[in-house]
């Protein structure tokens, strides 16, 4: 690549990025955005509700990723490759299994609510704002799952912009209708999850001018020589395994914590969990336009543009993590208020623990971003352990922490993650891995 066409794929990354940064706001932002209207509007409980509900909408972006994640990766393979008749075959199959999963959590809200609240909550006392936040979330699954399936593909088909719209519009959407839910409606907790789901369908409705108008690529066909479920799934299967993973720890986190802690302790960490959805922003941004666009120049074999990709990348998310923990180690009293936290004894152990989370949460990001590398590069053993142990080995080291040492339960994640980043680079060296891009 000549200087000249570096300057014009640099300017496409970024335009790539701030675009997926802005489409991870339907992921993060719009819970972070739930959690301070809830805070402020319902109190400390209602944030607790929230964060118990989480493994639920944590389970549904597995397995819009185990689809999605994939089938995104493997179009993005054709794009590069100009085999449009495998493109729109992924494309049909993808949309069609995010649309099933999406009505199977439909019938769980419709059959079995309370059950499912009864796996999440054990406390008398956060039960019942539990089941109401998490009653119309099962009901809307098909808008949960469709709005990141339909964004994947309308982002990777070169319409990153028209996403970015889309999540815009979106939150915008479930920011005031939180409010008007909440307050002038009274319909409680129930009312942010509601405004929620509103806000997706909008975004849904947004996007498909993309395939009316604009998209030449994404049609619906179901001709094509051979299945292709078995490679979109074991495309998607590395970063499927590492949500599935974070489903497990949201879910043992929240017990382990509530028995530990209390009342007080589970609004705490939902604090601190609301924390990880902010680098959890232009996290996903990152892995989004390394998924996207890194696997266009795995299918054109440029290794230059692929290894630009790369630079970029880890050199944003590098200055946004260190920007992210030094407010965060400024002002975290700021940080809990802002969800409503007014007892004082919640504020100074909210202070104390936001510190920990801010710095625990860098090395996550790098794990988290190093697995994806490795999938591209083909590695996909490496991706797949990667993605096992990102939060298996949260749990028990925070089950141990909490029986011989309460007092640093906090700092668990924080040791489980060190613990992973040192035998990653340990495999590493022991297997000779070596990168080099390898044609899908």
């Amino acid at each position: 690549m000549n200087q000249e066409e570096k300057t014009a794929f640099s300017k496409e990354f970024w335009r790539y990025l701030w675009s997926s940064i802005l489409i991870a706001l339907s992921g993060c932002l719009g819970n972070v955005v739930d959690g301070i209207i809830v805070g402020n509007l319902i109190g400390e409980d209602g944030v607790s509700a929230i964060n118990l509900s989480k493994p639920v909408v944590q389970l549904m972006f597995t397995l819009s990723i185990l689809v999605e994640t994939g089938a995104g990766m493997l179009v993005g393979f054709a794009l590069g490759k100009k085999d449009m008749v495998r493109l729109r075959y992924l494309y049909t199959q993808s949309m069609l299994g995010c649309m099933l999963i999406g009505l199977a959590f439909t019938m769980v809200g419709i059959c079995w609510t309370e059950g499912a609240t009864a796996l999440l909550c054990d406390n008398e006392h956060l039960f019942q704002p539990t089941m109401e936040y998490l009653r119309p979330m099962l009901l809307g699954g098909p808008a949960y799952l469709m709005m990141w399936a339909v964004s994947t593909m309308v982002g990777v088909d070169g319409s990153p912009r028209l996403v970015s719209i889309a999540i815009l519009i979106d939150n915008a959407v479930n920011l005031m209708l939180d409010i008007v839910f909440i307050k002038f409606l009274d319909w409680g907790i129930a009312g942010s999850s509601i405004a929620t789901i509103v806000g997706h369908v909008v975004g849904i409705v947004l996007m498909c001018w993309h395939f009316h108008y604009k998209t030449n690529h994404l049609r619906f066909s179901f001709k094509h020589e051979k299945p292709e479920w078995v490679n979109i799934l074991s495309q998607g299967a590395p970063m499927a395994v590492a949500s599935v993973c974070l489903t497990l720890l949201l879910f043992s986190a929240n017990n382990i914590v509530l028995s530990t802690a209390g009342r007080n302790g589970i609004f705490i960490f939902a604090v601190c969990m609301n924390l990880l959805q902010i680098y959890n922003l232009y996290l996903a941004g990152t892995c989004r336009t390394l998924q996207s666009l890194g696997a266009i120049q795995v299918g054109k074999g440029s290794e230059e543009a692929f290894r630009m990709v790369l630079r970029n990348s880890f050199g944003f998310i590098t200055v946004s993590m260190i920007v992210t923990c030094i407010v965060v180690w400024m002002f975290p009293q700021f940080v809990a208020e802002l969800f409503g936290a007014i007892t004082p004894e919640i504020l100074v152990e909210s202070n104390h623990a936001l510190r920990v989370f801010a710095f625990s949460f860098i090395p996550f990001c790098y794990i988290y971003a190093i697995m994806i590398v490795y999938k591209l590069y083909g590695h996909h053993r490496m991706a797949l352990f990667i993605s096992l142990a990102l939060s298996l080995t949260v749990i028990p080291v925070l089950w141990i922490v909490s029986r011989f040492a309460p007092s640093a339960l906090w700092y668990s994640y924080l040791i489980a993650y060190i613990i992973e980043a040192v035998t990653i680079v340990v495999l590493h060296r022991l297997t000779h891995v070596k990168f080099a891009l390898k044609q899908e």
